[in-house]
């Protein structure tokens, strides 16, 4: 076996880690998970524990590993250093690579989660072979990355690839990143759960609200994916909502970066089944040229919760070869 790779996938709630054959990497050989700290000094040793416990896993397995690589989920720029994070604002501007890297003693890749997560796809998952992508990952809140040629496109800031702040409604719902009406604020799993707590207080959503126990605010878009699960037809209707909002959100992205397909991920990706088709039927008519000039597929990402982690590692793995 070539010698592993290990990588770490930050999330919100969550810290994932992965160990993986370079030569097959789509399943990982080891895995350690974590929550996501609240202090920047606790992420250091989060990460730090972490990737420790990824390297012993290695030792197990024969060699050392070649190249260990981080996913963060915000603006990151070339430098690797983290300069905007709705989701993880203890960390920005702050030396949380340098820290890390004296912690354990060894040099590490930092990147933007979402990028990795499509390179994980465009390499073993959904755009395998395709040149031209876009991830939009729906979760919490949306993240994207852009393929353009067969590389990854990060602009001259290393900013690029943020679609979850597209704004699709002028003076709309207020978003964590100071501004109003962004793509993220009505197709995240946030969106779909104000969606179905609108609905509520109108009266509908009564399965859903159950599922909640009575509380409006309490509703999650987990609960509205529970309810969908159950056959509610109120709960079905709510994602049909949902997936008008999402259509929007990439009939713009074929509209400005004319990819072979937009690849959906995130947490959603796991509740496709109640909204794809619907997307898939709208998105067309979001679509210049859209039809037998212009095809405009839609993907759910193939790798689930560990393509970040396994993007993470494989460019680690790609930048240390560059400078060896």
């Amino acid at each position: 076996m070539a010698r592993p790779l290990v990588g770490l996938d930050v999330g919100g709630t969550k810290v994932l880690g992965v160990v993986i054959d370079p030569d097959a990497p789509g399943t990982p050989l080891a895995e350690h998970r974590a929550a996501t700290p609240a202090t920047v000094e606790e992420l250091v040793e989060v990460l730090a524990t972490t990737v420790t416990e990824l390297q012993e896993a290695c030792s197990a397995l024969g060699p050392s590993p070649a190249a260990i690589g981080v996913g963060l989920p915000g603006v990151i720029d070339h430098d690797g250093v983290l300069r905007g994070a709705p989701n993880l604002r203890h960390a920005i501007d702050q030396p949380v690579r340098p820290a890390l890297e004296a912690r354990i003693g060894a040099p590490v890749w930092f990147g933007n989660d979402a990028d990795c997560a499509l390179w994980a796809e465009a390499q073993v998952g959904a755009g395998r072979g395709a040149q031209h992508l876009v991830l939009a990952a729906l979760g919490t809140g949306i993240g994207g990355a852009v393929m353009v040629d067969g590389g990854l496109a990060r602009g001259m800031h290393g900013y690029a690839g943020e679609p979850g702040h597209m704004v699709v409604e002028r003076d709309g719902i207020a978003c964590p990143c100071g501004r109003r009406g962004c793509w993220e604020r009505y197709a995240s799993g946030a969106g779909l759960a104000r969606i179905a707590r609108d609905a509520a207080r109108a009266g509908r959503a009564t399965a859903v609200l159950a599922r909640a126990g009575g509380d409006p605010e309490a509703i999650r878009g987990e609960h509205v994916g529970a309810a969908a699960d159950a056959g509610d037809a109120e709960a079905v209707g709510l994602f049909a909502e949902f997936a008008a909002w999402v259509a929007i959100g990439v009939g713009n992205l074929f509209n400005l970066l004319d990819p072979e397909m937009v690849i959906l991920g995130g947490g959603l990706a796991d509740r496709a089944d109640h909204y794809l088709d619907e997307v898939r039927r709208l998105v067309p008519g979001e679509v210049l040229g859209a039809g037998a000039h212009r095809a405009t597929r839609v993907v759910v990402a193939e790798l689930g919760p560990s393509a970040g982690a396994i993007g993470a590692a494989l460019l680690a793995g790609r930048a240390a070869r560059r400078v060896g």
